[in-house]
């Protein structure tokens, strides 16, 4: 029997996950929706394994992620998210052994063998995330040059407000602002709108007068 947590708030793939672990009659699954909620529950079961969408949980940083994980040492994570950075992946996988790493537009396949291995308290990788990690260069602590644009919704995003009134403002499509904000991500290889915000005050690119608290 094993317990399994699920800390993804992306509704469709939380049922598909669900559905996936409860074939095996024995597991428990629990659901959280919040980083709170989630310590709270690895409290009661602390070999748990954890199925969690980084990118669409409250955590800051990864350095969060890493502390939580470290307190509860027994627990095991399954990452299962749309996209993850190198520079993420990098330090994530290095840091711990707990951390497996499979993403959604996998296939089923691949997702089964993840959950199956992570099962048998060994470590997953998939094979795009160990691509990702390989390739990623030594030196990419320096991320490329925000464009005006860029810097812009930086401080647009600093300042509390969403895609559509950035895209408001800008007489923009909803479209547009989405993909300025990848390629802002992309560049600072940062995952989360919190590591955009950190990395833009530590840059002088936003006052901190301007964030949004």
């Amino acid at each position: 029997m094993g317990k399994y947590i699920l800390a993804d708030n992306q509704e469709l793939t939380r049922f598909a996950l669900e559905s996936l672990l409860r074939q095996d009659e024995q597991n428990v699954v629990y659901r959280v929706s919040d980083k709170a909620g989630l310590v709270e529950l690895l409290k009661k079961y602390e070999n748990a394994i954890v199925l969690l969408d980084y990118t669409l949980f409250d955590f800051a940083d990864e350095d969060q992620l890493l502390i939580v994980a470290e307190r509860f040492a027994l627990s095991e994570w399954i990452l299962i998210s749309d996209e993850l950075t190198p520079k993420f992946l990098r330090r994530v996988v290095y840091a711990s052994h707990q951390f497996s790493i499979v993403f959604k537009d996998s296939p089923l396949s691949e997702v089964r063998e993840a959950l199956q291995t992570v099962a048998h308290h060994q470590r997953f990788i998939s094979q795009r995330a160990l691509g990702a990690i390989i390739s990623q260069q030594q030196e990419d602590d320096h991320p490329s040059i925000l464009t005006e644009t860029e810097t812009e919704i930086v401080r647009a995003i600093a300042q509390g407000k969403t895609t559509k009134e950035i895209a408001n403002e800008r007489f923009s499509s909803v479209h547009t602002i989405t993909t300025h904000r990848k390629n802002i991500f992309r560049k600072l290889g940062v995952n989360t709108a919190h590591e955009v915000i950190k990395y833009a005050l530590r840059a002088g690119l936003v006052d901190s007068s301007e964030f949004y608290i």
